[in-house]
């Protein structure tokens, strides 16, 4: 048996008995058993742990763990991830009653994906990729409307472009506010009815994982 690693947790109780849970140090994992031979791929495990996923976020919060870890007990797990639980700790106290929301738009212009046949180099083909994806932008006046509907609701924002067709908005929001950041959402599709976006969440922690500060 395997355990597939959905997410690091403060207690135990935020755990059990949905999930498998997995002391490392001061902190528990969460992890689903699955036979050794399961494919990490197939559907009916990723909709499993997305179920379990989501009804772990709404217990509490946890910091999310990308899919595809596995571990076959506590001591392969606390080997695999121990340079990263101070870290998580450290989230896990300052953003216990927090979620994170995510709004990715599509680009105003999508910029055009470099060709790698065009470059003598790898090296030179991620840098005109890395500058094709930063130079992709949104509507301004959309972004604005974010930045004054959406940001002032979150403890903590940011921008990021994820590729050469879109952007994504990231908010850590306290729980309370999740229903006012829908709500938000729903009054920029009404504003904005010809800007492709979509709002998601709440997520586990992620994107603001690091910010423990």
């Amino acid at each position: 048996m395997k355990l597939v690693v959905i997410g690091a947790h403060r207690d135990r109780n935020d755990i059990e008995p949905l999930a498998a849970a997995i002391a490392v140090k001061e902190l528990w994992l969460s992890g689903m058993e699955v036979e050794e031979s399961q494919p990490l791929g197939d559907r009916d495990l990723l909709l499993r742990v997305a179920k379990t996923r989501a009804a772990l976020l709404k217990r509490a919060t946890f910091v999310a763990i990308r899919y595809g870890f596995t571990a076959h007990g506590a001591s392969d797990a606390l080997a695999k991830c121990a340079a990263h639980i101070d870290r998580w700790r450290r989230a896990l106290n300052d953003f216990r009653n927090h979620v994170e929301m995510t709004l990715k738009v599509a680009a105003a212009a999508p910029q055009a994906r470099p060709d790698r046949r065009d470059f003598e180099s790898g090296a030179a083909y991620i840098r005109a990729l890395h500058d094709a994806t930063r130079a992709t932008n949104v509507a301004p006046e959309f972004r604005k409307a974010v930045d004054e509907t959406l940001a002032p609701l979150a403890v903590k924002h940011r921008w990021s472009n994820r590729d050469t067709a879109s952007l994504e908005f990231a908010a850590l929001v306290k729980r309370e506010h999740v229903a006012a950041i829908n709500d938000a959402g729903s009054a920029l599709k009404r504003d904005f009815p010809s800007v492709p976006f979509l709002l998601s969440g709440p997520w586990p922690l992620e994107v603001f994982a690091d910010d423990h500060e």
